[in-house]
């Protein structure tokens, strides 16, 4: 893949693993902004589909906030004003600072990417955030992992050990069409482990997402997620790829 193809919209759908439901959403569906220079597209903060605060108490209004509009607003900066100085360096053939760029390229795209994920992965529970998926993705998760309530514990297990910052997934392999944990470190997506890995369920573990609510109690915020996950967001992005 070409260094201007390495970020296009076709190239962030298939890095989210989200797909045809990406596609079919549109740019607003990952926060994917219109405007293109050269080939490279800009990326832009997407809406949240629910007020800050409505996924209390699993998640302080005031943390959606400062995670939002702070945080993943600074990934969607910084890799934009990346992609700048990779036109400009493509532009002039300059290869050490092409090759330097594509640090901060992967580590903003990622955090951009990974997070445009967790937004949907979430769900009042007024709005049946937590319910349990009944469709082919519960099927698939009893007979891969023996139940629901085994997934998340493994995914919370592996989530409070992960040293460090980084997220935990609940991954479909497409080839084997088997469902797997996952862990990525910092703000890798979960493409870095083969494109044939897709995102279904997401969850930051990075101190951000929880600290000012749970202090240094990993395991506690993992515990209480799970009552504002959207298991009917994960079912449909598992019905499309595996189609």
């Amino acid at each position: 893949m070409s260094l201007r193809t390495l970020f296009t919209k076709k190239a962030l759908t298939r890095a989210s693993g989200l797909g045809p439901l990406a596609a079919a959403a549109g740019d607003r569906g990952l926060g994917l902004g219109l405007g293109q220079a050269r080939g490279l597209t800009a990326a832009s903060l997407p809406d949240l589909p629910y007020d800050y605060g409505a996924l209390e108490p699993a998640i302080s209004g005031e943390i959606m906030r400062l995670h939002h509009q702070r945080h993943h607003q600074a990934y969607v900066t910084n890799y934009n004003n990346a992609l700048e100085q990779l036109e400009a360096a493509v532009a002039k053939g300059d290869a050490p600072a092409v090759v330097r760029l594509q640090g901060a390229i992967k580590f903003n795209g990622g955090g951009h990417i990974n997070h445009s994920i967790f937004w949907n992965n979430l769900k009042p529970v007024k709005a049946s955030g937590g319910e349990p998926p009944h469709s082919a993705l519960g099927w698939a998760i009893d007979t891969d992992f023996g139940s629901l309530e085994a997934l998340v514990q493994k995914m919370n297990a592996e989530g409070a050990a992960l040293q460090g910052s980084g997220w935990v997934w609940l991954a479909l392999d497409k080839g084997s069409k088997k469902l797997s944990v996952e862990t990525t470190a910092n703000q890798d997506p979960l493409v870095t482990k083969g494109l044939h890995m897709v995102p279904l369920l997401g969850i930051d573990v990075w101190e951000h997402a929880y600290y000012l609510q749970y202090k240094n109690v990993r395991p506690d915020y993992l515990k209480n997620i799970w009552d504002v996950i959207n298991w009917k967001y994960a079912s449909e992005v598992y019905e499309k790829e595996t189609a």
